[in-house]
C-alpha cells in the first residue's frame, strides 16, 4: 500500500515521513483493498490559531468509498495520532456495513431556497477536471476559495449519508440515483439528517 505525504504551506521532514509510514503501516489490516493513503500536512500561520496550527488529513483510497479523517493540534505528531484513531474507527464502520448494509437513518427533506448573491469582485478560478484543485481570492478581499472537482457516480441518499460519515464532514454533495438531481445531504441534530435537492436533472455533455 502506497503512502503519499504532502505538505501545504509547510515542509515535511524525512523524519516525520518515516513516522507517518510506521504509524499507518497497520491500516492495511482494516482496509485490505486499499491501494493508497494520502497524508496532507497543513500549517496554519495565523498566531490566533496556535493551538491548532498543525492539521493532518488522512484519505484512504480503495475500490470502495473514500474514507477520510483529520485532526488539528499544536503539534503534528499529536494531530497524526488523533487523525489515525478517527480513521481506524471509520474503517471499522466500513467493515461493519459490509456485514449489514440495511441500516436505515432518519431523513428530512426540505425545500430549496435561492442562494444569496456573492460579494462583488473578480470571479474565482474554476477547477475543470477530476482531481483538479484551485485556490483563489475573492476579488480584493482576504477570502480564499479552494475548489476541487470530484467524480460523482449517482448514489442513493442512504449511501450518501454513509459516505458523509466516513469522510467526517457535516455535508455531502452527490447525484441522487433515484431522481437524477444534484443534492446535498447534511447533518442536523443527533442522528437526524437533511437533504436539499436542486430541481435540475443531471445531464451529460451535450444534454443527452
Amino acid at each position: 500500500m502506497e503512502i503519499v505525504v504532502i505538505g501545504r504551506h509547510t515542509d515535511v521532514p524525512e523524519r516525520f515521513r518515516r513516522h507517518v509510514e510506521e504509524k499507518l503501516a497497520k491500516i492495511g489490516q482494516y482496509a485490505p483493498r486499499a491501494h493508497r493513503v494520502d497524508v496532507e500536512i497543513t500549517h496554519e500561520r495565523n498566531p490566533r490559531f496556535a493551538g491548532m496550527s498543525e492539521r493532518v488529513e488522512l484519505t484512504v483510497r480503495d475500490k470502495g468509498p473514500v474514507v477520510r479523517a483529520e485532526a488539528s493540534a499544536d503539534d503534528r505528531y499529536a494531530a497524526l495520532d488523533v487523525a489515525t484513531a478517527k480513521l481506524v474507527e471509520r474503517l471499522r464502520r466500513v467493515h461493519e456495513r459490509r456485514k449489514d448494509h440495511h441500516t436505515k437513518l432518519p431523513l428530512e427533506s426540505i425545500d430549496v431556497r435561492p442562494p444569496t448573491e456573492e460579494a462583488p469582485g473578480a470571479a474565482p478560478q474554476v477547477a475543470s477536471a477530476v482531481g483538479d484543485v484551485v485556490e483563489s481570492t475573492l476579488g480584493d478581499s482576504p477570502v480564499v476559495i479552494r475548489e476541487k472537482v470530484h467524480h460523482a457516480a449517482p448514489i442513493t441518499v442512504e449511501d450518501a449519508l454513509y459516505e458523509m460519515e466516513l469522510v467526517g464532514h457535516d455535508f455531502y454533495l452527490f447525484v441522487d440515483a433515484e431522481t437524477a438531481q444534484p443534492a446535498v445531504a447534511y447533518r442536523r441534530r443527533g442522528w437526524s439528517y437533511g437533504v436539499i435537492r436542486l430541481d435540475v436533472p443531471v445531464t451529460t455533455a451535450g444534454g443527452v
